[in-house]
């Protein structure tokens, strides 16, 4: 039997169509800029980072905490720049993903973890609103994945039935997690890969 077309696709954003927001790589590219101990950022970033990620903190304190707990011979301003300049696009997924919707009309809704600050440039910055018809954000909603609670939400606000969702993550242990919640799940990889599914989506019998 051949699966039913996805009513709604939910599509995570960092490693998907952009670079991570603030992955380890430019955490431990930011230390040797401004010259301080990764190993003392790390440690206190996964100390507070959730919290951040849930919109509880905003960017200013989650700084304070990290990395202006002394003083340094660098503004906070900098070093915002410098984070805010670690957001790439990935290659051409996210122009293909914007014709893609353009075409079919699908409805497109993201599902990612992300602090408000960056969440925001990222969307402005991208042009994001252009294949995505809302965000379900962690910041936004106070739950992060792999939490159930923020996939029944976004099944609750797209008014689908879970079967009937497909979501795409470059995690596969988020995949796992959306599917325990009987949303079908697709681990993003490469381009090419996701491009041939969901084209092949498309041409499943209901």
């Amino acid at each position: 039997m051949k699966e039913s077309i996805p009513e709604v696709l939910f599509l995570d954003i960092g490693g998907v169509l952009l670079s991570n927001g603030w992955g380890h790589e430019s955490r431990r590219k930011a230390a040797g800029e401004f010259g301080f101990p990764y190993e003392e950022m790390e440690e206190l970033h996964h100390f507070i980072f959730n919290i951040y990620e849930i919109g509880k903190i905003t960017l200013d304190e989650y700084l304070e905490t990290v990395v202006f707990n002394h003083p340094r011979d660098f503004t906070p301003e900098a070093f915002k720049a410098f984070m805010y300049n670690q957001s790439i696009e990935l290659p051409e997924m996210l122009p293909w993903l914007k014709s893609w919707k353009k075409q079919y009309g699908v409805r497109i809704i993201a599902l990612n973890n992300e602090g408000r600050e960056l969440n925001d440039f990222r969307i402005d910055r991208f042009g994001l609103r252009d294949c995505f018809d809302a965000f379900i954000s962690s910041c936004e909603v106070g739950m992060r994945k792999p939490d159930p609670g923020i996939y029944h939400l976004a099944t609750r606000i797209a008014h689908c039935d879970p079967s009937r969702c497909l979501y795409l993550d470059d995690r596969p242990e988020l995949v796992q997690a959306a599917c325990k919640q009987g949303i079908r799940g697709y681990h993003h990889q490469n381009f090419l890969a996701t491009k041939n599914l969901l084209e092949k989506a498309l041409s499943w019998n209901p």
